[in-house]
């Protein structure tokens, strides 16, 4: 699986970051950003936990 973010989009909450901070992190420019190219299997689920909780809908995993 991959995420993906619509960084134009991003408002910078932080949210994701904190749902799933294996795979979500917080640039420097205050937006999120993916770590990493593939989300191991173990982290699938938070992954899209933080998804589902993004305020502006900006993740997509798949």
């Amino acid at each position: 699986m991959k995420a993906a973010i619509d960084r134009d989009g991003c408002i910078g909450c932080g949210l994701c970051a904190s749902v799933c901070p294996d795979v979500f992190e917080m640039a420097d420019d205050g937006k999120a950003s993916v770590i990493g190219e593939e989300i191991p299997g173990e982290f699938e689920g938070c992954a899209n936990d933080a998804k589902d909780q993004c305020p502006v809908s900006v993740i997509t995993v798949d």
